[in-house]
């Protein structure tokens, strides 16, 4: 009888949860606008509570099958949605960043360089770069918050000898009016883009625009892993150009893309859950000696905040030295 009843229970867990999902899926997903979205996922949920009450009610397996043919049918749809690089694009992600590598020196296509005086008001300018990897100098983690500070978004930046950095940044790639949405994250709604950018543009975007806070850490890397480090998001670049993937709020974000990259790097690197709360990955590049240990990680959040830094540059400074002046 306990059984029957765990078996049960099991059951109604396992449809409420899938039928939810079931219902979020087309309602983010279905061709046909918001009505017909809010219409799909409306009958997907009365149809999933009336073969439930009718399996409770005339104590009937029958529903169970009906309901099984149904998400079945669900899924195979699902897994017909296929990403694209084919779409009217907000400005800032129109480009696909690609690269080449001749020897040391890597040349990318479309680094963005705007120059932003609000989220709507910019001057577009997207460039062709060209980096000595045997100059590579530094690679800083950047982070940037907006909220909670549980979760931020995630950059590396790399620097060279001559004082040039860039930046690259796992981003949904938005169509032109679209908002984030971290549920629809978790729902094919955003494909994956690479950017890389200069940091005038892609830090100071989020600092004096959109009223982020963002910190800079040194990251403590021996100079062959901060460059293959490099080659691998130039590969993951040439990748997402070719084949396009979408964007998951939990396996395939700003961290967990760049974790599995590393992690070709150094195989032994650890998963933890700090990656998937962004907001606290400075606690766990620095349990992995990623960062200074010689000071507590609060002295390095301290001393990493760039914020301010960033809002008082002036437009002819030197921006990557100013944000980096007393850190």
């Amino acid at each position: 009888m306990v059984g029957r009843s765990v078996l049960f229970v099991a059951i109604a867990l396992v449809t409420l949860l899938s039928g939810v999902w079931g219902a979020l899926a087309l309602w983010y997903k279905l061709p046909g606008g918001v009505a017909w979205r809010t219409l799909g996922g409306t009958i997907w949920a009365l149809v999933v509570i009336a073969l439930a009450v009718f399996a409770i009610s005339r104590r009937s397996w029958l529903p169970l099958g009906v309901y099984a043919l149904m998400y079945t049918l669900l899924l195979l749809w699902w897994a017909s949605i296929a990403p694209s690089n084919h779409r009217i694009w907000s400005d800032d992600v129109a480009r696909m960043l690609t690269g080449t590598v001749q020897g040391s020196v890597v040349t990318l296509d479309n680094v963005r360089n705007f120059n932003w005086r609000s989220d709507t008001d910019y001057d577009a300018r997207w460039e062709t770069r060209h980096y000595d990897l045997d100059r590579l100098a530094s690679a800083d983690a950047v982070l940037s918050y907006w909220g909670s500070k549980a979760i931020a978004h995630a950059m590396i930046s790399f620097g060279f000898d001559d004082g040039s950095h860039v930046v690259f940044s796992v981003e949904i790639r938005k169509k032109r009016g679209e908002q984030y949405s971290s549920i629809g994250g978790f729902f094919r709604q955003f494909e994956t883009i690479l950017v890389a950018a200069d940091e005038r543009d892609i830090i100071r975007v989020r600092t004096n625009v959109r009223g982020e806070d963002d910190y800079l850490y040194p990251l403590r890397m021996d100079k062959p892993i901060m460059r293959a480090l490099f080659l691998s998001y130039v590969q993951a670049a040439n990748t997402l150009s070719t084949k396009p993937a979408f964007y998951n709020t939990i396996t395939s974000n700003c961290t967990t893309i760049v974790y599995r990259m590393a992690r070709q790097i150094d195989p032994g690197l650890p998963w933890d859950m700090r990656l998937l709360l962004t907001g606290y990955l400075p606690e766990y590049l620095y349990k992995v000696g990623a960062l200074d240990r010689s000071v507590p990680v609060e002295q390095l959040r301290q001393r990493g905040r760039i914020t301010d830094r960033a809002k008082n540059a002036a437009p002819d400074e030197d921006f990557s030295k100013a944000i980096r002046t007393g850190s």
